[in-house]
C-alpha cells in the first residue's frame, strides 16, 4: 500500500487544538503520513495567546532543507508564518525544491484576537506565496485583508474570491463561519471559472479553536493523496463539521475541536 507525505509549515499551538499540533492530527485521521517545519512556538490554552517565539531564520531554513533533501511531500500546507522574512524564506525552498500542491491558510489572527500575521507580512504574502498556491483557504476577516474590501454579504465574498484568484492561487475557499448567524453555514469555493456554495449546519459552540488549521490541513491530506481539489475540499467540510459537532469540552474559553471524530464516525468505533 503506498503512503502518501503531507507537510506542514507553521506555528506551535502549546494546547494542542491548533497549529502544528492540529495538523499532524489531521493527517494521520486522513491516513496521509505527517511532517512538520516549526516557524515559531506559541504559549496559548484555550483561553488566549500568552506569547509568540518565531524561530530564526537558519532553523526554518534547515527544517525546510531536510525535507527536502529526503522527503519530498506529495502536498504541503503554510499556517502561522509571522513575519515578512519567514514567508520570503518558505516562498523561496518551495521553488527551489519544486514543491506543488500548496495549500495556503493564512493565518493572521487567533481566535482570542491576539494577531499571529505581522501587519507588513500580508504584502509580502500576497507578492511570494499566494502565486504559488493551489488552494488558499481564508476566513471572511482574513479574506478581507487580503482583498482589501469589506466582506458583508455573498456576493462580496465572491468579488473577494475573483480578487484573490487573480493573485495567483488556482482555487479560493472563504469560509463563512464568520458571517452573521444563521442556521446554515456556507462555504465559498472558486475556481476562476464558477462558484460552488458548500453548506452545512451551523453549530452553536464556543468549541471552535484551529477550525481554520484543521479544514486547510484536511484538505491537504486529500490532495496528498491524489484527490481532486472538489473531491479534498468537500471532505475537509465533513472532517471539520463533525470535529466540532461531537465536541471534547475542554479548557474555560475557545476549546479545541474533535479530531477522532470523522474517523470514528465512518468506521462506528467509539467516540473519544
Amino acid at each position: 500500500m503506498k503512503r502518501y507525505k503531507a507537510l506542514t509549515i507553521a506555528g506551535s499551538d502549546s494546547g494542542g487544538g491548533a497549529g502544528i499540533q492540529a495538523d499532524l492530527k489531521t493527517f494521520q485521521e486522513l491516513g496521509a503520513y505527517g511532517m512538520s517545519v516549526i516557524t515559531a512556538v506559541t504559549a496559548q490554552n484555550t483561553l488566549g495567546v500568552q506569547g509568540v517565539y518565531p524561530m530564526e531564520a537558519a532553523a526554518i531554513r534547515k527544517q525546510l532543507d531536510s525535507i527536502g533533501e529526503d522527503l519530498t511531500p506529495s502536498a504541503l500546507k503554510t499556517g502561522m508564518l509571522f513575519s515578512s522574512e519567514i514567508i520570503e524564506i518558505v516562498a523561496a525552498k518551495i521553488k527551489h525544491y519544486g514543491w506543488q500542491n500548496l495549500i495556503i491558510d493564512p493565518v493572521m489572527v487567533a481566535k482570542g484576537g491576539s494577531p499571529l500575521l505581522q501587519q507588513e507580512a500580508v504584502r509580502t504574502l500576497i507578492k511570494h506565496l499566494l502565486p504559488l498556491a493551489l488552494v488558499t483557504t481564508p476566513n471572511i476577516p482574513e479574506a478581507e485583508l487580503l482583498a482589501k474590501m469589506p466582506i458583508r454579504t455573498l456576493s462580496d465574498r465572491e468579488e473577494a474570491a475573483k480578487i484573490l484568484f487573480q493573485m495567483g492561487s488556482r482555487y479560493v475557499v472563504i469560509k463563512g463561519g464568520h458571517s452573521s448567524a444563521s442556521e446554515r453555514l456556507v462555504d465559498l469555493m472558486y475556481d476562476g471559472k464558477s462558484f460552488v456554495f458548500l453548506e452545512s449546519k451551523r453549530i452553536d459552540t464556543r468549541h471552535t479553536h484551529g477550525t481554520g488549521c484543521t479544514f486547510s490541513a484536511a484538505v491537504t491530506a486529500e490532495i496528498a493523496q491524489g484527490k481532486t481539489v472538489p473531491e479534498a475540499i468537500r471532505t475537509a467540510k465533513a472532517f471539520i463539521q463533525a470535529a466540532i459537532e461531537h465536541q471534547l469540552g475542554f479548557g474555560g474559553g475557545h476549546g479545541p475541536t474533535n479530531h477522532f471524530a470523522y474517523r470514528s464516525s465512518h468506521t462506528g468505533t467509539r467516540l473519544p
